[in-house]
């Protein structure tokens, strides 16, 4: 196993987190807060907008799997990248589209994916691509949120139909 890591946000990190719980080679998807001012965000803080932090989904993968690359086209295909500080009614600064690279061959690697799937959208992607700060795991009840509360009405006006849209694009990516 060759573990790896991506640090990405892009608007609520249950929506992230939900998907990438059903990625082949995902070991562990964490709910959290990058890319702030203050260190141990509470999310009574973030969602204020006090801290600067974004909400963010820590990944670890098994890249002998699936590479960075791919989580990063999935990434692309289940939020709105060219929304600036917003995905459909989370407005605010945390929950900007957001990729936090770990070295200089991820950061090539998402300029690569974004100039890519840039084609598909009419508007230009405004993500953010930014060395990895300091990741803050989320409060306990933030973490497998959708596992938890699949019948919650959040769950299933927003998260289900990007999980559905995830394992209608990328079948061969969805664990069995």
């Amino acid at each position: 196993m060759k573990e790896e890591r991506a640090l990405i946000g892009g608007g609520c990190f249950w929506c992230i987190e939900a998907v990438y719980h059903k990625v082949k080679g995902v070991h562990q998807a964490t709910s959290g807060y990058a890319g702030g001012r203050r260190p141990n965000p509470s999310y009574e803080s973030v969602c204020s907008g006090a801290t600067g932090h974004a909400e963010v989904v820590e990944i670890l993968f098994d890249a002998e799997v699936i590479g960075y690359k791919e989580i990063l086209e999935i990434f692309f295909a289940i939020h709105n990248p060219t929304t600036l500080n917003a995905q459909g009614a989370d407005k605010g600064t945390q929950y900007r589209s957001v990729i936090y690279y770990d070295d200089e061959r991820q950061q090539a690697i998402a300029q690569e994916v974004m100039h890519e799937v840039q084609a598909a959208w009419d508007d230009t992607i405004v993500t953010e691509l930014s060395p990895a700060p300091t990741f803050y795991a989320a409060e306990a009840y933030h973490q497998n949120y959708y596992a938890l509360n699949s019948m919650q009405g959040y769950c299933h006006v927003v998260i289900a139909p990007k999980l559905q849209k995830f394992m209608r694009e990328f079948a061969s990516y969805v664990k069995s």
